[in-house]
């Protein structure tokens, strides 16, 4: 049997601005990135890599789009009990991400494969939204259920307020054009990864009130990005969305070919207005890619002011999880739908920290999340085998 868990890797205004839903930071310098990624990647040697011959494009006939490219996934067999058993699979779906990123990074499926006896695959594909709840009904049959950390999957259209981001990211702190975006940069980074136990929102603010008293306001904003991105004579106003980065450029091509988040700010922000302009969006996809958006496709193909009502009708065995200081739990499930589909939210937690790996300074809070998502995982193992014999008895005594 299978399990999928889910990462969305969003990284807000113009395209360039979208933040990204990696479940790790990318651009943060020094101890508050390393300290985490360090300590894990000796996970790496355990995963052995493969490609498989994967259809370049799914939703296009055109002939170009049958061609095919070298998909890469891993597999850890380091925990698994062998095929004969009831052993089940954790399969990891990443993103715009490179995978390696995710082996070092997604501890969850590490932490608890010993316990399950189970086959880790992580895969680097495109997947996002509304694609979280339809892998799972689309292929029950295959996969049992699923884990979809901090998914915003009604962050599209209309169905979620476009401030809805920002509104968060000025919860969490609650206090020239291009230094405008680079601290839109660091706040929205901050509060959207503002893990436990550094806590980045604590840093910067820090900074910014620890300046000496008559400190000037630019001073003080200056003294934040100082704690956070560190002492530096030149800082680089592009550095969050490098376009020569792979993820970057991965992001800005999803970003514009179905993945059209209208976030923006309005008046009830700590940032400048500036509304999602969905005309100026297009004109820079065209004008980057030559492509046109479809910001209405995400809806129409997948369910949207209806999502709820879809999900208790055709699927079950979900995990919608979201730390609401998170700013895209702005745009996630936040409410039980069913009795097997769930929503676990905690009030501290920040973007995909529950699939993180587990450390000694984890607040409660978080081990308790865990602890739920485990237990509930086990009982869609148990009743799935309780069912199955039930079946298999009643085929044979017919």
């Amino acid at each position: 049997m299978l399990l999928l868990i889910f990462s969305l890797h969003v990284s807000a205004i113009q395209l360039k601005m979208i933040p990204r839903l990696g479940a790790l930071r990318k651009h943060s310098r020094g101890e508050l990135l390393q300290s985490s990624i360090n300590s894990e990647s000796a996970a790496s040697k355990d995963f052995v890599t493969f490609f498989y011959p994967q259809t370049l494009d799914h939703f296009n006939y055109k002939p170009e789009s049958y061609t095919t490219f070298k998909q890469r996934y891993v597999i850890n067999f380091k925990y698994w009990s062998g095929p004969n058993t009831s052993a089940p699979i954790f399969a990891f779906f990443g993103a715009e991400e490179n995978i390696d990123d995710d082996i070092d990074g997604i501890g969850f499926l590490i932490d608890n494969a010993s316990r399950f006896k189970a086959l880790l695959v992580l895969l680097s594909i495109v997947t996002m939204g509304n694609r979280y709840h339809l892998d799972r009904v689309k292929i029950s049959h295959v996969a049992l259920g699923a884990l979809a950390s901090s998914a915003p999957i009604l962050y599209f259209d209309d169905i979620a307020p476009q401030n809805g981001y920002y509104s968060i990211v000025t919860k969490d702190f609650k206090r020239t054009f291009e230094l405008k975006d680079y601290l839109d940069s660091i706040y929205s980074e901050a509060a959207q990864y503002n893990d436990p136990p550094n806590y980045p929102v604590t840093i910067v603010c820090g900074g910014i009130d620890g300046a000496p008293k008559g400190t000037d306001i630019l001073s003080r904003i200056f003294a934040g990005v100082v704690a956070y991105m560190g002492n530096n004579s030149c800082y680089d106003m592009d550095e969050f969305y490098d376009p020569t980065r792979e993820e970057s450029l991965a992001w800005r091509w999803q970003t514009c070919s179905e993945l059209v988040m209208p976030i923006g700010h309005d008046r009830n922000t700590m940032f400048p207005p500036a509304p999602f302009d969905l005309k100026n969006y297009i004109k820079e996809c065209k004008s980057l890619f030559g492509v046109l958006p479809q910001p209405h496709w995400v809806k129409t193909y997948y369910g949207g002011h209806d999502l709820k009502l879809i999900l208790h009708r055709f699927a079950s065995n979900i995990i919608f999880s979201n730390g609401l200081r998170d700013p895209y739990s702005g745009g996630g499930v936040l409410e039980n739908i069913s009795d097997s589909i769930v929503a676990l939210s905690t009030v501290n937690g920040s973007h995909c920290l529950d699939i993180q790996r587990e450390k000694p300074s984890d607040p409660q809070w978080l081990v308790m999340q865990r602890k739920s998502e485990v237990e509930i995982i086990q009982g869609w193992i148990s009743n799935y085998y309780t069912d199955l014999l039930q079946l298999k008895d009643g085929t044979s005594s017919t």
